[in-house]
């Protein structure tokens, strides 16, 4: 062979074999979601929370985040998978000129040789194994970001729905007091009433006029958190919400738990990193094995024939006490260490559904307490005493009290059924399913997400 075509072949075989263009981000990464977008059509009435929840979905960074997260570590898998890359050398002995040879010295040549390392049968499976572990943990967590979205988006429909509402009893009931104060200076003009009851009357109306103001600023305030979450510009404006009925809570607390231990994001993910672990200590178990490498060779000489030569190695672990000992004790620490993590997290998690379901509770039996008893007997009082006051059978105050009394419990009613929506929505969250009508979430995500 010629020093020109010994030096292409050295060449060609140094040269890296041409990667296939891989698809993009785009290509690979699941779908989150239908596209969506809010009605603002003049037809659009009210405000639908699936619509807010789809939009946030589809547009959310965080929801996308993680499943660009999820195909990252989808391609670590073949990489784990795969064999060293082999080592390529070109060399000579002879002269200082690159690649030339010492005419008659038996000893002097050039040549090429590739070397490839072959790890012990099972090592690149268990790397594999444990690389996909890492793609389930990170699905989890997708499901974590994508259930966290939609429990803050109904939070905030569930906010914005009651400063709607108390908006509305706060403006319905000044349009009263301002009638309530009609009558008392009719009284007071005729001297069958005193000026300190047309005085406290307008009093009351500057406080309600007060409440107006914050309940404005505070529904602004929700209207920009959901526009923030569908990813658009925080001022725009939004109809009013759609009705909310309260929700039945069919499941026992007892049946959570049990939905929980199978569904929440957090302890599946726990499970992942628990079964990655143990599959670590079998690779380390593997290690005290050894590895292997063939090597080939080929040597051009002067006016000699060209020599062919094979090399075949095996590492010997020697230092096994200083190392794959060490390392089989790192990974049964890591084992009890994640498991320790993933009973921590049981706790954790049935805290969590205790502390909404007895929310949850509380906040309907206020619900139940104002619809059929407070609320109604309120507005009858008032109702009597207003017509009382007309003839002079009651004082001002009590009208007042009275009036007071239904305002405050007609609000409190939609704050409770906010509150009592909003903490189904959390345990929605951690259960894995609708509680509305008991079927499970639709998810994207979770152990079989991203397939």
């Amino acid at each position: 062979m010629s020093r020109l075509g010994f030096f292409l072949l050295a060449s060609l075989l140094a040269l890296p074999a041409p990667a296939q263009e891989s698809p993009t981000t785009q290509d690979v990464a699941p779908q989150v979601g239908p596209t969506a977008t809010v009605d603002q059509s003049p037809s659009s009435q009210v405000l639908r929370l699936e619509e807010v929840v789809s939009a946030a979905l589809a547009k959310n960074p965080g929801v996308q985040s993680a499943v660009h997260s999820v195909e990252a570590l989808r391609h670590k898998i073949p990489q784990a998978k795969s064999l060293p890359d082999p080592d390529v050398s070109v060399g000579w002995m002879g002269n200082l000129t690159p690649f030339s040879v010492q005419e008659g010295d038996p000893s002097s040549y050039r040549g090429i040789g590739v070397m490839q390392s072959i790890p012990y049968p099972g090592k690149l499976k268990l790397r594999g194994q444990i690389a996909a572990k890492d793609v389930d943990a990170a699905q989890w967590d997708y499901e974590a970001v994508r259930r966290r979205v939609v429990a803050d988006v109904k939070a905030a429909y569930y906010d914005y729905f009651f400063y709607d509402k108390a908006l509305q009893i706060t403006l319905k009931d000044k349009d009263l007091l301002q009638k309530l104060s009609s009558i008392s200076e009719a009284r007071y003009r005729v001297g069958k009433g005193m000026q300190q009851d047309v005085l406290r009357s307008q009093v009351e109306i500057t406080l309600l006029l007060q409440r107006i103001t914050v309940l404005k600023q505070q529904r602004a305030t929700a209207q920009a958190r959901l526009n923030t979450f569908m990813a658009r510009d925080p001022g725009s404006p939004l109809p009013p919400a759609a009705s909310v009925e309260p929700a039945a809570l069919n499941e026992k607390l007892d049946a959570l738990y049990a939905l929980a231990a199978k569904n929440d994001t957090s302890l599946q993910r726990e499970q992942q990193m628990v079964e990655k672990s143990q599959l670590a200590t079998q690779l380390a178990h593997k290690d005290y094995l050894p590895d292997f490498g063939v090597a080939y060779m080929y040597q051009q000489r002067p006016n000699m024939p060209d020599m062919n030569g094979m090399t075949f190695t095996v590492n010997v672990p020697i230092f096994y006490k200083t190392k794959q000992r060490e390392e089989v004790r790192q990974a049964a620490e890591e084992v009890i260490s994640a498991e320790r993590s993933r009973d921590n997290r049981k706790n954790e998690l049935q805290f969590e559904l205790k502390q909404n379901y007895l929310s949850a509770e509380a906040s309907k039996q206020l619900l139940d307490l104002y619809s059929k008893a407070v609320v109604p007997q309120s507005s009858l009082a008032l109702e009597s005493s207003m017509s009382a006051y007309e003839v002079g059978n009651v004082d001002f105050l009590t009208v007042l009290s009275n009036f007071s009394t239904i305002l405050n419990y007609e609000v409190d009613y939609y704050r409770e059924l906010a509150n009592y929506q909003a903490a189904l929505a959390r345990m929605e969250s951690l259960a894995g399913m609708e509680l509305t009508s008991a079927r499970q979430l639709p998810s994207d995500g979770g152990a079989n997400s991203a397939k």
